[in-house]
């Protein structure tokens, strides 16, 4: 277990935009608290890494779009890695998503989980 890792597993997506932007906030959060963060997104969560498609995701009427939270975690040197059976799942292709997301079949989340001190789903 690595004492400076966090993991957030993000399963929501554009069909629940009450809980798209708190998980960017809190990846935000832990890497100015000098974590290394990473964010798996599976299920609807990769949704959210189509390009501009978070842009359109409002967690609050008339509030910040997800999309600068998501922003404001990649900004902070947050890693996003996009489920590759959740990409399949919604007819996605890497071409689809914005810049700077890996791509990583389910076993690594299990990878991820086993070093890291924190782990958080949303």
């Amino acid at each position: 277990m690595d004492e400076e890792r966090v993991l957030i597993v993000m399963t929501s997506g554009t069909d629940t935009p009450r809980r798209c932007a708190t998980p960017f906030f809190m990846a935000t959060l832990a890497a100015a608290m000098d974590y290394e963060v990473d964010m798996f997104f599976t299920i609807d969560g990769a949704q959210l890494l189509v390009k501009g498609a978070a842009d359109k995701v409002f967690p609050k009427e008339g509030g910040r779009a997800a999309g600068g939270y998501l922003q404001d975690a990649l900004d902070a040197g947050v890693r996003f890695k996009a489920c590759t059976a959740s990409m399949e799942l919604h007819g996605l292709k890497k071409e689809d998503l914005i810049d700077g997301v890996e791509m990583v079949g389910g076993a690594s989340m299990w990878e991820m989980a086993d070093a890291a001190k924190i782990v958080v789903s949303f």
